[in-house]
This record gives structure tokens, C-alpha cells and sequence, in this order.
């Protein structure tokens, strides 16, 4: 375990013509609000570490070590369905590898592709984020990680003066679809250079194929189908899914405009800059095959000299995406429903049961944990989220022909979460926490750092919002 850190910086050395080099902004006087021990670990680094001067200073812009490359990472991306050929980390910069993950600092400051902005971020999102993120670990989804959040000495104006605040973000990798996007824009070499340093460093075995770059898409194409069958299975909702919010490792990132449904609502939409529903709930598995055909654009020239071949290969690729999602979300809902395989019946016993919570608005989250209560009897019909449905009955007698009553119990609770990240529970104690509390963070962190496990006093917090109030998100830049 080290008391130091050494970092790799790969990324800087190989791919420079996608980056600059620029030094993050020094926030003197800054406080690690949330350390993550356990991720820090992970990382090879010791508790004495995470809790020295030394650490504080790195992350908050105040001192880097020596071996330590920083960049900007340049990308493009569909915004809403435009391109955007000029995007790139306009407040992140990547400080480094170490044990083969890429840290990074968001809000550290104005980098080269700022445009106008400051670079810098308000506390709120920056907490956001690391609760959420860690959240989604919890859960077994692919993310991006959390490492610290840091307030720093400064305020930061948007509507108006905010404590602001850093995220130490962790992750395999921070190359989106928009990274191949700026590359293909740039030349071939680039292009070339940029899928060869991802496959060589994600998808090695893609290497030993008779097409790398085909198997690579493949691959990326599967990751990808499977992270959106994760989101689908929570009731999470991206809010903003461009192709420069969408990683070739197949992790969750940038949790911006990302909120969790209470009620099941198929079309429902929290973000405020997306007044078309673009990235609803229902739409997000429709949007993966949209990007990812973009993604496929930008391969067009490595995959072979005949042009039409090689848009044929990479649509055949592209073709089975749709259904392989398909398979990964009904098997995630199988477990939910603790069905044990994926045939007609149990894909209809699912259709039937979303219909249900759909058309008498019953909370998502809630309404697998209360079916597990009914059917081992430690909750009656008319005390659960179902108490009024008028089709719920007829649904779980058909349900229960499908499953085995002994051992149900415990493998719906070890699938559903009683505990998410409830829109209104975050506002409140962010809330709190921009005035200098961070009881209420530091719990609701706590609680969901083991989300299936129900807690004594703590029932508030599996609970929807009373309000009727839509719930919106918003950026945070």
C-alpha cells in the first residue's frame, strides 16, 4: 500500500494529437469532504495517504507529482442528434494512470476547450455524482467511480453564488464515442493510433481475431447493450445519452442530468434541456443503437479496403445489438421477478407486470420489494403498493405457477434495491450539505453502499416523494 502516488500517463504519451497539456487551477485552503477508503485501496493507496496533505494538495490542483502528465482530452459528439465536431473536457483533466485506472479531476478549472466557461463546479453536482456513482457500483453496474469530493475555498456563479466543490473521478476508461468522432474528423493515423491503444489496453483479446477492429466494435457494441439493460432494470434514466456520454468501456458517465423513477412511467423524462423526450426511459435501448451506429461510421476506414464490405460488416454487428439488449433486459428482469429462465411465458409475466405499474402509476422500486413481502407472506395485499391495482391478482397467480415459493424471498431481495438514490432525498441533503451539513450525505452514502439491505428507523428513505411536483435535473456546467 502506498503512502505516495505514482502515476502512469499513457494516454498523454500515446495519443497526444487527441489532447493538451494544460495544469489544473490550485485551490488553496480546499477540504476532502468525501473520502472513498475502500476505492483508494483498490487503487494501491494507504489510509495514511488518503488522509495526508499531501493527498489534499494533489487532488485539489495544488501540487501534482512529478511524473504526472495532465491533459484535456479532446473529443466531438451528437448533441441531440447534431455533431458537434469541437467538444473535448472543458472542466476535467486527466492527471494520470495508476493500476491501470485514469483519474481525473472535474471542476479542477479552465482548460483548452472551455469555451467560456470557468471550468469549475458547484459542490452540489460534485456530491451528486460521487453518491450516485457509488450507487451504481453498489449495484453491480458499470460506472465510473468516485474517489473524493472536495470542497474547494471559492464560490462558483450560476444562478447564483454556490460553494464549489471537485470530483476525483476514477474509471478504465474516459474515451467516449465522441473520442473516435474527433479522430476520424482529424485523419486515419489518428483514428488508427486511437483504436489500437483502446483495443490494446481494453479489448486485447480482440487482437487475436481475424479483424480487430470489427471484433472491437462487437465487443464494445455487447458491453454497451448490457450497461443499458442495468439502467433499464433500476429505473434509471441517463437524461443525456450524446455520443460524448458514452464510453467504448461500456461504464456509466457523466451523471449530470441522471435521476431514478418513482412511479413507472415509460416516457418519463427529468432533464431540463430535453423538451422532446429524446432520452426518456423507453428511448434510451433505441438511442444505444443510434450511437453506436455513429461509432460504426468512424470504423468505416479500418475495417477493410472495400468500403461496401466493410458497412456491411459492421451492420451485421450492429443488426444483432437490438436483440442481444433484449435477451440481457429480460434476463435482468427474470432475476427481479426471480424467473428462471427466458421463455414466452416469463416474457410475458414481465410485459404484463410493467403494464401494471405502468397503468396504475405504482412506484417501480418499491413494488419488488413489496412483491417479495406478499408472497412470503410478511405482507398483505392492501398494505402494499398494490393495494388498489385491479389486475394485480390475476397477475400473481400466473406468476407463481413460474416459481420456486422456497427460495424466492431471498433472491428477489438480493436483486431489488429497497434503498435508491430518491430524487427528493438527494435535493434535501444537498441542500444541507451547500450550507456546511453533511449529515444527510454522509447517511444517505452509507445506506447505499448496501442498497438490498433493509434497516431499522431508516424506512423514509425507501420512500417516493409525497409532491406531485415533476422532478427536473439540470447540467451542472
Amino acid at each position: 500500500m502506498s503512502n505516495s502516488i505514482n502515476f502512469e500517463n499513457s494516454f498523454a504519451k500515446e495519443l497526444n494529437e487527441i489532447c493538451e497539456k494544460c495544469s489544473p487551477t490550485a485551490f488553496l485552503g480546499s477540504e476532502i469532504l468525501l473520502k472513498n477508503y475502500k476505492l483508494a485501496e483498490e487503487l494501491g493507496l494507504s489510509k495514511n495517504f488518503v488522509d495526508s496533505e499531501e493527498c489534499l494538495n494533489i487532488f485539489s490542483g495544488v501540487s501534482l507529482p512529478e511524473n504526472s502528465i495532465p491533459i484535456a482530452q479532446a473529443y466531438a459528439g451528437h448533441q441531440f442528434g447534431h455533431f458537434n465536431p469541437q467538444l473535448g473536457d472543458g472542466r476535467a483533466i486527466l492527471i494520470g494512470e495508476i493500476n491501470d485506472y485514469e483519474i481525473q479531476l472535474k471542476g479542477i478549472g479552465q482548460t483548452p476547450f472551455s469555451r467560456r466557461g470557468d471550468g469549475k463546479s458547484a459542490l452540489g453536482p460534485v456530491l451528486r455524482e460521487y453518491v450516485i456513482s457509488e450507487f451504481m457500483h453498489s449495484m453491480g453496474i458499470p460506472t465510473t467511480r468516485s474517489l473524493f469530493a472536495i470542497k474547494t475555498n471559492e464560490f462558483v456563479y450560476r444562478e447564483s453564488a454556490q460553494p464549489g466543490g471537485i470530483l476525483a473521478r476514477v474509471a478504465r476508461s474516459h474515451i467516449r464515442i465522441g473520442t473516435f468522432e474527433y479522430a476520424r474528423n482529424k485523419n486515419n493515423g489518428v483514428l488508427k493510433s486511437l483504436a489500437d491503444y483502446s483495443i490494446n489496453r481494453y479489448y486485447p483479446e480482440s487482437n487475436e481475431t481475424d479483424n480487430k477492429y470489427l471484433s472491437f466494435f462487437a465487443a464494445v457494441c455487447n458491453k454497451q447493450a448490457l450497461l443499458i439493460s442495468k439502467w433499464m432494470s433500476i429505473g434509471f434514466i441517463h437524461g443525456v445519452m450524446n455520443t460524448d456520454n458514452m464510453t467504448i468501456s461500456g461504464e456509466t458517465i457523466d451523471y449530470g442530468p441522471c435521476a431514478f423513477m418513482d412511479k413507472y412511467d415509460p416516457k418519463t423524462v427529468f432533464s431540463s434541456i430535453d423538451h422532446q423526450g429524446r432520452y426518456a426511459y423507453l428511448n434510451q435501448p433505441a438511442i444505444l443503437i443510434w450511437n453506436l451506429a455513429k461509432f460504426a461510421e468512424t470504423l468505416i476506414p479500418l475495417i477493410g479496403e472495400n468500403e461496401e464490405k466493410s458497412i456491411k460488416q459492421l451492420s451485421d454487428i450492429l443488426q444483432v445489438t437490438m436483440p442481444t439488449y433484449q435477451e440481457y433486459f429480460y434476463k435482468e428482469f427474470c432475476e427481479k421477478l426471480g424467473l428462471h429462465n427466458i421463455d414466452d411465458m416469463n416474457i410475458k409475466i414481465i410485459d404484463s407486470y410493467l403494464k401494471i405499474l405502468h397503468s396504475e402509476s405504482i412506484d417501480f422500486t418499491l413494488s419488488f420489494r413489496d412483491l417479495a413481502k406478499i408472497v412470503n407472506k410478511s405482507m398483505k395485499v392492501e398494505d402494499s403498493v398494490f393495494k388498489e391495482s385491479k389486475n394485480f391478482d390475476k397477475w400473481f397467480k400466473a406468476w407463481k405457477k413460474e416459481i420456486n415459493i422456497t427460495d424466492i424471498f431471498q433472491k428477489m431481495n438480493l436483486k431489488n434495491p429497497c434503498y435508491i438514490p430518491r430524487n427528493h432525498l438527494i435535493e434535501d441533503a444537498l441542500k444541507y450539505a451547500n450550507n456546511g451539513n453533511m449529515t444527510e450525505i454522509n447517511l444517505i452514502t452509507k445506506l447505499l453502499e448496501a442498497p438490498f439491505i433493509e434497516k431499522d428507523r431508516y424506512e423514509k428513505y425507501t420512500m417516493p416523494s409525497s409532491s406531485d411536483e415533476r422532478y427536473v435535473t439540470y447540467c451542472g456546467t
